[in-house]
């Protein structure tokens, strides 16, 4: 299967390989979101060391299956490496023997080699101080899901290490134009419709979107992802944070109370709710997952950075705190018999939101802005909510509104009035000086009538899907 997407990052990574000189690149992203596969595919030929640590092995069980490795790629015998310095020195002398141009080498899961009394990163740190970045031959690919650990300990390293990193590359979830190549890239033909619907559960997640059957409807598929007896990713939730965060409990608190509001919380009222007092590592609770991409800061008008509030934007971490959290009964074939229902109309309503918030790039290049300096947030006022406010750099603000159904949406007296309120509400508050344009944010686009005109823009799943 051909890499989706990741253009940018696959100029980049082979600009390396005809690189003058040594290069230490750092790849990080939230687990499961293709970094692996990335390196190993577009590398596959090229690959000159490769490997990948074992979750939660022991230095000794690290160090053995170093050894392992390297016997596959050297052809030969080799001794146990008895600690990592000796371990970087075999790597080291089997390089010197091979004549092509660049050696790329390849660590995964990294983080993991980084045990108590291993000191790993002291003979990281020498080989490439100290041998591999005075060549011009080396490409030294690190990753790992850990986040917090490859900014903490790598980027911004003050030891040794420190300034060293040559190129950082954060590797995104998948689009929605992502995810449909994916799709017909394993012979899934599905509307767009579908599709969003099953990003609205899935997010923009390669490894999950990989386990989708040919031949089932989304409904079958997420009844076959979630609510049947040997279900994949039923028990994802905890293995993410678990495998993520040392007291990974603190950090699902956080995540919980989140999904609870999708207008978010602001620090102070995360504190009161969570009963947690302003130096008890809150800061760097909310730090990582942000790094890891699982929540976002936004910031309302004027605030100029202060009073930031924090969403979920995990797509996978909603749905399952919304469906699978406490359950204990398998409820097979769950998500089939629940359509059309409520509960599932307001879920869709709320997470299409989300979506597009996350997608505002798209919204940005259909609005034919992208070249203007612009503020992207939801907006909760005294008298109304504003699903997207658009601040802009030219003196204009789109105020969004997002509606999501399987049909062109109607805009009747009521809601018509409800949006002039909204509009008057936002202009009286912050855009006085401003001119305000109503968007609205459909599936299927607005229906013609005697209300739909007083949307100046409308932006419909196309759109969205613009990669």
């Amino acid at each position: 299967m051909k890499i989706i997407g990741r253009k940018e990052q696959i100029t980049e990574l082979l600009s390396f390989t005809k690189s003058e000189q040594s290069e230490f690149v750092a790849i990080y992203g939230r687990r499961r979101v293709g970094k692996t596969y990335l390196i190993k595919k577009l590398f596959e030929k090229q690959m000159t060391f490769s490997f990948t640590a074992l979750a939660n092995g022991t230095n000794l069980q690290q160090l053995a299956s170093f050894q392992i490795v390297m016997q596959e790629f050297t052809g030969h015998q080799q001794a146990m490496p008895n600690n990592w310095l000796w371990a970087f020195k075999q790597l080291k002398d089997y390089l010197l023997t091979l004549k092509t141009d660049k050696k790329i080498i390849f660590f995964d899961e990294l983080p993991y080699l980084d045990t108590p009394k291993s000191d790993f990163m002291a003979a990281l740190e020498q080989f490439w101080n100290s041998w591999a970045a005075f060549r011009s031959d080396i490409l030294l690919i690190v990753c790992g899901s850990s986040t917090s650990w490859i900014i903490n300990k790598l980027i911004n390293n003050k030891g040794g290490l420190h300034n060293r990193i040559t190129k950082v590359i954060k590797l995104l979830p998948f689009t929605l134009g992502e995810c449909e190549e994916y799709l017909l890239s394993k012979g899934i033909e599905w509307m767009r419709y579908d599709i969003t619907i099953a990003y609205m559960v899935l997010g923009g997640i390669p490894y999950y979107w990989s386990l989708l059957k040919k031949g089932k409807s989304v409904a079958q598929n997420i009844d076959y992802l979630f609510f049947g007896t040997t279900s994949p990713l039923v028990d994802e939730f905890n293995k993410l944070y678990s495998s993520l965060f040392r007291y990974h409990e603190k950090y699902v608190e956080v995540i919980r109370l989140l999904s609870s509001r999708k207008s978010g919380f602001e620090r102070d009222e995360i504190i009161k709710r969570l009963n947690i007092n302003s130096g008890g590592g809150l800061s760097k609770i909310l730090s990582e997952l942000e790094l890891c991409g699982f929540i976002g800061k936004v910031c309302p008008p004027n605030s100029k950075g202060k009073n930031a509030n924090y969403i979920l934007t995990d797509f996978y971490s909603q749905f399952y705190l919304d469906f699978l959290d406490g359950e204990t009964k398998v409820r097979r074939n769950w998500w089939s018999r629940m359509q059309g229902t409520s509960k599932l109309n307001v879920w869709a309503g709320f997470t299409f939101e989300q979506l597009c918030f996350y997608h505002s790039r798209q919204l940005l290049k259909a609005l034919e802005i992208g070249g203007i300096e612009t503020n992207v947030f939801p907006l909760k006022m005294p008298e109304a909510q504003i699903d997207i406010v658009i601040e802009r750099g030219d003196r204009a603000v789109n105020i969004c509104e997002v509606k999501f159904c399987d049909n062109e949406y109607t805009i009747d007296k009521d809601y018509s009035n409800s949006l002039r309120r909204k509009k008057s509400s936002y202009k009286a508050l912050y855009g006085q000086n401003k001119t305000i344009f109503l968007t609205m944010i459909t599936t299927f686009g607005v229906k013609e009538n005697m209300y739909s005109a007083m949307a100046d823009n409308q932006i419909t799943l196309e759109n969205l899907f613009e990669k």
